[in-house]
């Protein structure tokens, strides 16, 4: 029988992400879940006010989801799906088609949002390679995040995250967020770069997360679209954060007009029960891989594949996304962040206080440098853990972004949190 804590056991064998291990404080112990509650060892209750990294979107241990999950394990638990498929996969597919923004034809599996990502990349400079033409640059936005993979962090900004790998990533092209003034000048940029040599344009519509809940213009968005459109450039839209609702409409590319040739999907198309990602595209791409010279083939694929598993809770937490309910609970939370949000913009203390959806962040002024280093985010996490509220700043941007199933008392907490620490930071 074990005596030592989950915590204790932890630190002598695990090695967790994004932390330095010599300094970090021990890990909380969660042994359960329950909506938008995590449970300790000790039956303390935690607000899970992030979605524990953004995944969880129906709440823990959704009875729903776990039934079905259930029911699979008895059915299929895994299968090769080269030459092979199984109807968790193929249903997950056809539904998923019906929801996704016009266009998207054919279903990708993978793993997870890295390499949804990978996936997306690979199909779009092998298209043109398929097509004979030598298309090889890519264009991404400033500040972007992608995933943690080779092709995904060549694709994301330059920054702590790939610091010790940028020698070994291919070249990208990044380009300036779209605000209302500086369309024409990113416009101009891209043209300067020989656009009959540009692949893809691979973005985070309207929101980038990892890279500071950064929300940018849509109308200088949409006008950025269509002129890559008209150039013959691949959209790909990594949809992994801000798709099944964050961005108050299903999918974020719902608000423009301009639809992608490809989406990356994950996090959240789970309900955040399992690993599983998604590459869709349109027929048009799927087309250019289809030959009898067999070095056409999309040469890409993962073990877990498709895992049925995985695609059952998917088409669970599917169910659940387009109950009504669903939707009614997003625009509730909503609310409840906008009237929020009026506190927030009266405080000397916060600057650019911003609202997307269900996803409400803001900067804490501090003498140092906005950004993911900034060293106000341990003062935060040990703030926010001592009262039981899992909020991860990045560095000093804080941000609220809940389970759909979260209480209007849960939220009030929250809130009532980030009253409590403004005062003391106005107080110290």
């Amino acid at each position: 029988m074990q005596t030592s804590s989950l915590s204790a056991r932890d630190q002598e064998v695990i090695w967790h992400p994004y932390t330095q291990m010599q300094t970090a404080p021990a890990p909380i112990g969660i042994v359960r879940g329950e909506g938008a509650l995590l449970f300790d060892e000790d039956n303390n209750s935690y607000i899970d006010a992030t979605s524990s990294w953004w995944v969880n979107i129906h709440g823990h241990a959704h009875p729903h989801i776990a039934q079905q999950l259930a029911a699979q394990a008895l059915q299929l638990q895994h299968c090769i799906f080269a030459g092979y498929t199984h109807p968790p996969a193929v249903n997950l597919a056809e539904r998923l088609l019906q929801i996704l923004p016009a266009g998207q034809r054919r279903v990708f599996y993978s793993d997870n949002g890295s390499t949804a990502v990978e996936v997306a990349l690979k199909m779009a400079l092998q298209y043109w390679d398929n097509k004979g033409l030598r298309k090889q640059k890519i264009l991404a936005f400033k500040n972007a995040y992608h995933g943690d993979t080779f092709g995904a962090m060549s694709v994301s900004q330059r920054s702590v995250f790939t610091r010790v790998f940028d020698d070994f990533l291919f070249e990208v092209h990044f380009l300036d967020v779209p605000t209302p003034d500086n369309v024409t000048d990113i416009m101009a940029h891209i043209e300067a770069l020989q656009t009959e040599q540009i692949a893809a344009f691979i973005f985070e519509p309207l929101l980038q997360g990892a890279g500071g809940m950064i929300m940018y213009d849509r109308a200088g968005f949409e006008q950025l679209l269509q002129y890559c459109r008209a150039k013959d450039i691949l959209l790909i839209a990594d949809e992994v954060m801000t798709g099944f609702g964050r961005t108050g409409t299903n999918f974020a590319m719902e608000q423009v007009s301009v639809q992608p040739d490809m989406i990356c999907l994950s996090k959240g198309l789970t309900g955040g029960s399992m690993a599983l990602g998604i590459t869709t595209c349109t027929a048009a791409i799927y087309d250019a891989f289809l030959s009898n010279d067999k070095l056409k083939t999309l040469f890409h694929g993962h073990s877990f594949t498709a895992n049925p598993l995985a695609c059952s809770v998917a088409l669970a937490s599917l169910d659940l996304f387009t109950d009504p309910a669903c939707k009614t609970n997003r625009t509730r939370i909503n609310g409840l962040h906008t009237r929020f949000l009026e506190t927030l913009q009266a405080s000397p203390l916060i600057k650019n206080a911003r609202l997307l959806g269900t996803i409400l962040a803001f900067e804490i002024t501090t003498p140092n440098a906005d950004g993911y280093t900034n060293n106000l985010a341990d003062e935060l996490h040990r703030f926010f853990k001592a009262r039981r509220i899992m909020l991860r700043p990045l560095g000093n941007t804080l941000y609220i972004l809940p389970p759909y199933c979260i209480t209007d008392e849960q939220l009030e907490q929250v809130y009532d949190s980030i009253r409590t620490l403004l005062v003391q930071l106005q107080t110290s």
